[in-house]
């Protein structure tokens, strides 16, 4: 994977929240219970997309966490620069300081193609589009589950 482990577990939250009924703000420990994820991490993670306007968070009862805005509206783009930053999609795909358009290493140019389709993938996906395909995999295993 590309992304940082906490960049994985935030795309999982934002999905989980985008599938919940009619934004329903969740809890930590919900979220962290249903999408398999260490409480303590998933905290900290929740609270850096309140703080990056992703998540709007309530504390008390009825509280919790929910999208900032519709599902529709979060790219993924939006949640990996919030999480990891976008600066490794400029930097050479081998750690050369040097490297660049007059002065390539040997991956210089297949790794500009990769990252350009790898951004404008993140531009165009959206949470709920992740979350429809967690719905879409939930439903063919319940059905195959049937079947045996």
């Amino acid at each position: 994977m590309i992304y940082s482990k906490a960049c994985e577990y935030a795309i999982r939250a934002l999905t989980y929240l985008a599938r919940t009924a009619d934004g329903q703000p969740a809890q930590a420990q919900e979220i962290a219970r249903g999408e398999h994820m260490p409480l303590p991490v998933l905290g900290k993670i929740l609270q850096e997309l309140v703080r990056k306007g992703i998540l709007d968070s309530r504390r008390g009862p009825g509280g919790g966490f929910r999208l900032a805005r519709r599902a529709e509206l979060i790219t993924l783009r939006d949640v990996v620069a919030a999480m990891d930053g976008l600066d490794h999609f400029h930097t050479c795909a081998a750690g050369l300081e040097m490297c660049g358009d007059e002065a390539p290493c040997p991956l210089h140019d297949s790794w500009k193609v990769i990252r350009a389709q790898i951004l404008r993938d993140l531009e165009i996906t959206t949470v709920a589009q992740m979350a429809q395909a967690v719905l879409r995999k939930k439903e063919r295993a319940r059905r195959a589950s049937r079947r045996h």
